[in-house]
């Protein structure tokens, strides 16, 4: 499923998520204009690869360079090829400004590092001993999914659905839409767990985990006052919390 749209109209310029795209423009343009084997080094010191922390050792033998834990930032603006970029920037161009209207600007980017902190280390517990480098704004823009599905759930996400090649073009609503989404990431993680090796490369963990941070960081960032679009207050996930409310 691909979301086109929500019908969500954002309250404040999103300066915070246009940055956030400008920065992952440039790292992408750079990463494209090394060769396939420059680019590959790269996403092995930028990227994280849990191998390289979980086996310090080994990681110095095969010529990692010491205290690379600056790859816990980097990898967030790091991608792969044109698909992988083009989903996540547009993902996040439809659903990160309305997390941001919640937060403001600061907020939202310190809540998007420890979303994507949080989504990194929920798959390194599944995928310690991978050589295999983790890159992406995926986990990250997870978390801004599961603090939408808290917030906006009455939203409504036009989706389209690649049937062969008849395009279904429908409206979801929001806790329809990323609930499955959820799902999907969860159950594929269950079974490359089951079956490694057949998770296509993908980093299921960090996605869901991402997800999950999302929703439990919401309250620690989000600002009252700023969103007149959210759920309303007797419908609000946080109102059986107060102590959380900020």
């Amino acid at each position: 499923m691909i979301p086109l749209r929500d019908s969500i109209p954002r309250v404040h310029t999103p300066w915070a998520t246009w940055a956030i795209i400008a920065c992952n423009a440039l790292a992408f343009s750079w990463t494209l204009s090394l060769g396939p084997q420059a680019r590959e080094v790269l996403f092995h010191l930028l990227g994280v690869v849990p191998l390289r922390f979980s086996e310090p050792a080994l990681a110095a033998q095969v010529g990692f360079p010491p205290h690379g834990q600056y790859a816990f930032l980097t990898y967030m603006f790091l991608h792969g090829g044109w698909l992988h970029f083009l989903a996540n920037m547009w993902t996040l161009w439809i659903f990160a400004d309305n997390i941001e209207d919640v937060m403001g600007p600061l907020r939202f980017l310190c809540f998007y590092v420890c979303s994507g902190l949080a989504a990194l280390g929920v798959h390194y517990v599944f995928e310690m001993h991978s050589p295999v480098p983790v890159v992406g704004a995926s986990g990250a823009i997870a978390g801004v999914m599961g603090a939408y599905f808290l917030l906006y759930p009455h939203a409504r996400v036009t989706t389209l659905v690649p049937l062969f090649f008849i395009p279904l073009i429908f409206d979801l609503p929001a806790v329809i839409f990323l609930g499955f989404w959820f799902l999907s990431q969860f159950f594929s993680g269950v079974a490359g767990l089951v079956a490694p090796g057949q998770g296509g490369g993908i980093a299921w963990w960090a996605h869901a985990g991402g997800f999950v941070a999302g929703a439990v960081l919401l309250p620690l960032f989000r600002r009252p006052g700023r969103c007149r679009f959210c759920v309303a207050p007797e419908d609000d996930p946080l109102r059986r919390f107060p102590f959380l409310r900020r």
